[in-house]
């Protein structure tokens, strides 16, 4: 087994799922890191692995989200994995928050690494087929959030939110879990459960 399998394999083997969807999703997941020849690569037609984080700044009372360009959604910063990754899905999750915020960022010093995971089918386009991410999730700060910008050819914007606003943008269910992961941890008194 190659290297960056192996690791890919230890990092899913050690994730702690929250609920019944966040299980069903690793189970496919670790599937996929053992089936996939390429498991990092766009060519994969079936399925390949992304990284996505949460960004909150400093305080954790402010959480980064972009309005993205192709599925005009409110969504967490993240992208595909690139060669120069080398197969970490926490540089991936880096680089892409760097990129997508304009952010130097860091990991979260006390968050799960990963914080979730999640399997969701991104519609079919002129040039690629329906096909599904398997999106590696990380907690990560914003040191400069002051340099908050987007990327015009990945979003519409992106904009620091307080939690409950993020929470109202958040349009599904794992979005919705990822983001009260993220609030537990870094904003005081919160809870997971908001009901």
């Amino acid at each position: 087994m190659a290297p960056v399998s192996a690791a890919l394999i230890e990092l899913l083997a050690r994730h702690a799922p929250s609920d019944d969807k966040e299980r069903e999703d690793l189970s496919r997941m670790r599937h996929f890191a053992t089936s996939l020849k390429e498991p990092f690569s766009r060519s994969q037609a079936e399925a390949h692995f992304t990284g996505s984080v949460v960004v909150v700044d400093a305080s954790g009372e402010r959480v980064a989200m972009l309005h993205h360009a192709k599925l005009k959604r409110w969504l967490q910063p993240g992208g595909h994995a690139e060669a120069t990754d080398g197969g970490d899905m926490e540089a991936t999750a880096l680089r892409e928050a760097r990129e997508e915020t304009g952010c130097q960022v860091h990991l979260h010093p006390t968050a799960p690494r990963p914080l979730d995971v999640d399997v969701h089918v991104i519609p079919a386009r002129k040039d690629e087929p329906e096909h599904c991410h398997l999106d590696v999730r990380y907690l990560v700060v914003a040191e400069d959030p002051e340099a908050l910008a987007h990327d015009p050819a990945e979003s519409f914007g992106i904009q620091w939110l307080g939690w409950d606003e993020a929470l109202t943008r958040a349009d599904e269910a794992p979005l919705r879990r990822m983001l009260l992961k993220a609030r537990t941890l870094v904003y005081p008194g919160s809870r997971l459960v908001t009901d």
